[in-house]
C-alpha cells in the first residue's frame, strides 16, 4: 500500500515547534484497523484522515490517537486544513469538514492563519 503523509505543526510558523499531527489524504476510507495502525506508528498525539465528501470545499474527517479514534482534534483539524489550502492547492478560503463532532469549519485568513468554527454544545449541571 501506498499513501502520502504529512506532518504539521500546528501553532506555530516553525519547525519541531507547536504541536504536531500528521495528515493522510484519501480517495476513500481505509479499514479502521489499518488507520488506527498507521496512528500507532506515527506515534503522534493524533493523525487525521480524510477524504473528499459529494459537496464541493467539504471533506470527511477523522482523527486517531495511537490508541484510538476520537470525536474532536482541534489542531489535526487545523494541519488538515493547511496540507488542503498549502500542500494541494485548494482553491478558495473556507473548508467544511464533516466530522463526528458535526461540521467544522476552517477560514483561511488573510495572514496566512486559519479560524475555525467549533461545534456548540449545551452546558448541562452534572
Amino acid at each position: 500500500m501506498k499513501l502520502m503523509q504529512y506532518q504539521v505543526d500546528a501553532f506555530s510558523h516553525q519547525v519541531f515547534s507547536g504541536n504536531p499531527a500528521a495528515v493522510v489524504p484519501l480517495d476513500q476510507w481505509l479499514p479502521d484497523a489499518i488507520m488506527q495502525a498507521i496512528a500507532e506508528e506515527n506515534h503522534l498525539s493524533e493523525t487525521a484522515f480524510y477524504v473528499p465528501a459529494k459537496n464541493p470545499g467539504t471533506f470527511h474527517l477523522r482523527w486517531f490517537t495511537p490508541v484510538v479514534e476520537v470525536d474532536l482534534c482541534g489542531h489535526a483539524t487545523l494541519a488538515t486544513a493547511h496540507v488542503l489550502f498549502q500542500e494541494r492547492g485548494f482553491p478558495g478560503d473556507d473548508l467544511a469538514f464533516e466530522t463526528r463532532s458535526g461540521i467544522l469549519r476552517v477560514k483561511k485568513m488573510p495572514e496566512g492563519q486559519f479560524s475555525m468554527d467549533f461545534p456548540l454544545r449545551p452546558l448541562h449541571p452534572v
